[in-house]
């Protein structure tokens, strides 16, 4: 029987600075948005870019790790799972995916310093 295992890795820009907030449960929730680029020729054979916005959602030591360490701009490389939920608004049922994030890297830094060797 073979076994599938529910995971996502993305590559983007923080659209926003992580928003960290501190539960009554006790547990920590990181939020952010992250923005891919794609891109494609269209039918007349013009390169097009497509950019596609993703919900990361972080819980713990994970969240605040992305709190300290993550800011606006930054390229990022988040691992983890696809979640489907739903919330009712005005009696009319809404539907959201998110990706609760696990691991993360940060690929590069909005002030490095240009003359340091990599």
């Amino acid at each position: 029987m073979n076994s599938f295992k529910n995971s996502v890795q993305l590559i983007g820009n923080l659209g926003q600075d992580v928003e960290l907030k501190d539960l009554d449960s006790g547990r920590m929730l990181a939020k952010v948005s992250l923005a891919t680029k794609d891109y494609y020729k269209n039918n007349k054979g013009e390169k097009v870019e497509d950019v596609q916005w993703h919900q990361i959602v972080a819980w713990g030591k994970t969240a605040e790790l992305m709190s300290q360490s993550l800011s606006k701009g930054e390229q990022v490389l988040v691992q983890g799972k696809l979640t489907y939920n739903s919330y009712e608004k005005d009696g009319e049922k809404r539907y959201f995916t998110q990706v609760v994030a696990n691991h993360f890297l940060r690929l590069n830094t909005k002030n490095v310093d240009s003359k340091i060797p990599f």
